[in-house]
């Protein structure tokens, strides 16, 4: 496939190792198919040598003995073609099923690395593999390794009679002619039709993902609108480019048949002139026509090709970009530091920066609320420390380390979050706690559940621990989804936590076990970062962060900065606030106010 890229005249950039690797464990596989479809062509001459042993010598010498013995050889010889040619396509099978395998997994984690950019929220990666494991099952494949035997065939009519070999060349061709033609005036048509129709499913995903507010807004037949507006341009440009492919392969199969009766007639005119028999021209005219067959297959399938590179391209980009493959080394288990310098982060294609080079450090097992008006950054700086969000410039470091350079699964492990949208898993709630991890122990679940305050609440459901949730967290409701996912944060109990408006959903008993899993936290040494609107669960925070437009306001100690804004240490208006002087961190107890240049 690389190969056919490059003849393409594109580059597509370096391969995956990955990718290369898979690729080099199927080529013993290849090779194999590759010498039998050999063996399946070379057999296929069966029928032309038969009929020109049946003209030539049996209907001359009328032996049935020889007709027996040329229909038993013949019957055999097809017995072994089909052998052959179902031996390669178990074995074509067999490599799609080995290319998913080996690719599904990594495809999948890299789809999801790719997503914390806000680049992607699908999984393409594993709709294009299936789309080349289908290449591979299907007759495409077979009828591409015929290709390369088209010469075997041209020399044997060359070696009946030359003229007969150089109207079978002009045939070749020409057909190659209409190859070429077809992949030029069809690439592009395909290439748009296919980014068209990407960008519908996209569109269709989103609204189904939405389908509450969508039905109840009475939004359904605009949703129709906006996607058939885009799949309509779709279609329209795979029309055109399956009426041009429809064209060319209508011209290259006249030009088969034409050729047939060229080399039929011509052959006939060859035998009455002595210069061979009937049966050879009989025989011609089939192995020509056998010659054609895989080009004029190649044009007639050329979509599927097209397709089948593009989704190659895809899978290889995707996994070249990704960093999960790396190998990184194993650090020692971080205690809870963390130290920004100088973060900005934008939305890809954003003129402003969300974050705006901010500076700042957070000590073990401390805690820290990130408050500020909406749409200041706070939930943005939250994913930015776990590394859920790629930063566009600064660091992020973790006990002295960058978040880049922890190996992805022991970060993560040492690690809790709760975002602001909260979405479980389909399975049970104690799989959504263990976060799936197949070696859990029973024990660390009910732990992290009685550690959060929801240890109570899971019990008394019909189902305890077992309780399946379906789709959208159903049968749970929106604050025992968010209680769940709290419990599943502080599973394994990780060093650094951040919590993202953990407290939207939750009813006074949540907002209590809430308070008390933040001073559990305290307890177990855990740096904790909570990002809120709502002030009662200051009472348990020790430091403030205030953010505003993307910078940091004021920095420090919760109740010198509350009281900074006018607030006591309960986050209500104090009566009397007072106003500290600023001092640096170091100083002590009093706020700093911390601008995009300076810590």
């Amino acid at each position: 496939m690389a190969t056919a890229n490059q003849a393409d005249g594109v580059s597509y950039g370096s391969e995956s190792p990955l990718v290369r690797k898979t690729i080099a464990s199927c080529r013993e596989g290849l090779i194999l198919v590759a010498l039998f479809s050999v063996i399946v062509n070379v057999l296929m001459l069966t029928t032309s040598v038969y009929l020109m042993q049946i003209s030539d010598r049996v209907m001359v010498s009328r032996s049935t003995d020889t007709l027996v013995l040329l229909t038993i050889g013949s019957i055999f010889a097809l017995v072994i073609l089909t052998g052959f040619d179902y031996l390669r396509k178990i074995i074509l099978t067999k490599l799609g099923v080995k290319l998913e395998a080996m690719l599904g997994g990594p495809l999948l984690a890299a789809s999801i690395e790719k997503s914390i950019g806000g680049m992607s929220t699908d999984a393409q990666g594993l709709r294009d593999l299936s789309t080349l494991r289908g290449f591979m099952n299907g007759g495409v494949m077979p009828t591409l390794f015929d290709v390369p035997t088209v010469p075997f065939y041209l020399f044997v009519v060359f070696m009946i009679h030359w003229q007969l070999g150089m109207i079978t060349l002009a045939g070749i061709v020409t057909l190659a002619f209409f190859a070429r033609l077809n992949q030029v005036i069809t690439k592009k048509p395909l290439e748009e039709s296919s980014k068209a129709a990407n960008f519908a499913l996209a569109r269709a995903s989103a609204q189904v993902r939405n389908s509450d507010a969508v039905r109840s807004m009475g939004m359904i037949g605009e949703c129709v609108a906006v996607w058939g507006g885009y799949n309509a341009a779709s279609l329209n440009v795979q029309l055109q480019a399956s009426n041009a492919n429809a064209v060319v392969a209508s011209l290259s199969k006249l030009s088969r048949l034409i050729l047939q009766i060229a080399i039929l007639g011509w052959g006939s005119y060859l035998a009455l002139n002595g210069e061979i028999t009937s049966g050879m021209s009989i025989a011609c005219s089939i192995i020509g026509a056998r010659a054609l067959a895989p080009v004029e297959a190649a044009i007639e399938s050329w979509k599927s090709v097209v397709q089948a590179l593009e989704s190659y391209n895809r899978v290889n980009r995707l996994m070249s970009a990704s960093q999960l493959a790396s190998p990184r080394t194993r650090l020692p288990d971080p205690i809870g530091e963390v130290l920004v310098e100088k973060l900005v982060y934008a939305v890809p294609g954003g003129r402003e920066p969300i974050i705006k080079q901010i500076s700042f450090g957070i000590f073990p097992g401390s805690s820290v609320a990130l408050i500020g008006s909406t749409g200041a950054g706070k939930s943005t700086l939250g994913r930015l420390l776990i590394g859920a969000l790629p930063a566009v410039s600064g660091n992020v470091r973790l006990d002295g380390s960058d978040l880049r350079n922890w190996d992805p699964t022991q970060l993560g492990r040492n690690v809790g979050y709760l975002p602001q949208d909260v979405e479980l898993f389909p399975g049970t709630i104690a799989e959504n706690i263990a976060r799936l991890r197949s070696d859990a122990r029973a024990e660390d679940v009910v732990a992290a559940a009685k550690f959060a305050g929801v240890h109570d609440l899971i019990v008394r459901l019909p189902g305890g621990y077992e309780t399946v949730v379906h789709e959208r967290g159903a049968p749970l409701s929106g604050g025992q989804r968010q209680r769940v996912a709290l419990a599943r944060a502080f599973f394994g109990m990780p060093k650094l936590v951040v919590l993202d408006e953990p407290d939207a959903a939750l009813d006074s008993e949540g907002e209590q076990a809430l308070m008390r899993a933040l001073q559990n936290a305290k307890h177990a040494g855990m740096t904790v970062i909570v990002t809120t609107q709502r002030r009662n669960i200051l009472a348990v925070i020790e430091r403030v962060l205030v953010l505003k437009d993307g910078m940091i306001e004021l920095y420090g100690p919760r109740d010198a900065v509350l009281a900074r804004m006018g607030l006591g240490p309960n986050g209500q208006p104090a009566a009397a606030p007072e106003t500290p002087s600023i001092a640096t961190e170091e100083a002590g107890q009093q706020p700093v106010r911390i601008h995009a240049n300076k810590v």
